[in-house]
C-alpha cells in the first residue's frame, strides 16, 4: 500500500501523488473498500481508485534509475514494426505501452524514430497511429522523467540529449 504524498505511476494516466487513502465521500461508493485519492501531476482531475485495483500501480523510478537508462539509451535496439491494417498496428502498440515500464516506453519511442526515418528514406510520411503513440510514449516517459530528475517535463528531451552528448548527467 501506498503512503500519502507517494508519487505513483498509475496506468496510462502517469504520474500521479496520493493525496488521501480512505472512503471518499462520494456516493456510490463502495464504504466498505479503501480508496486512493490520486492527483495526476500532468492535468487537472482526481482520480479515486481502490486500493486493491487491478489497474497498474508501481512507484516512481529514482533519480539513479532514470540516469541509468539514459545512460542505456543508445543501445537500445530499435525494433521496427511495420503493418499496413490499423487494427493490428495500434494493438502492438497498445501492447507496448500497458508494460508501463520506462525501458520498454524508450523502446517504443526508439522505434518509432526508427521508423519515420525509414519512412522519410522511402519518401514517405510516419503515419498517424505510429506518431500517436510515440507521442503517448514520450508523454508518460518524460512525465517519469522529470519526477524523477526534479525537473520541468519539457526539460526533459534537452536533458536527455545533453546527458548523452556529454556522458555526465546534465
Amino acid at each position: 500500500m501506498y503512503e500519502i504524498g507517494a508519487l505513483i505511476v498509475y496506468g496510462g494516466e502517469g504520474v500521479c501523488r496520493v493525496e488521501e487513502i480512505g472512503v471518499p465521500k462520494l456516493t456510490g461508493v463502495n464504504k466498505n473498500r479503501q480508496y486512493y485519492t490520486l492527483k495526476p501531476l500532468y492535468r487537472e482531475g482526481t482520480i479515486y481508485a481502490p486500493v486493491d485495483a487491478k489497474v497498474f500501480m508501481r512507484p516512481v523510478i529514482t533519480r539513479d534509475e532514470a540516469l541509468d537508462l539514459i545512460d542505456r539509451i543508445p543501445s537500445i535496439e530499435p525494433e521496427i514494426y511495420e503493418n499496413s491494417n490499423l487494427r493490428f498496428l495500434n494493438e502492438h502498440y497498445q501492447t507496448q505501452l500497458q508494460n508501463y515500464s520506462c525501458e520498454g516506453l524508450l523502446k517504443l519511442i526508439r522505434s518509432t524514430q526508427a521508423k519515420r526515418e525509414l519512412m522519410i528514406s522511402r519518401g514517405k510520411k510516419l503515419g498517424l497511429v505510429d506518431e500517436r503513440y510515440m507521442k503517448r510514449a514520450e508523454d508518460m516517459l518524460h512525465g517519469e522523467f522529470a519526477v524523477a530528475l526534479d525537473i520541468e517535463r519539457g526539460a526533459v528531451p534537452e536533458y536527455i540529449k545533453n546527458t548523452l552528448e556529454s556522458g555526465q548527467p546534465a
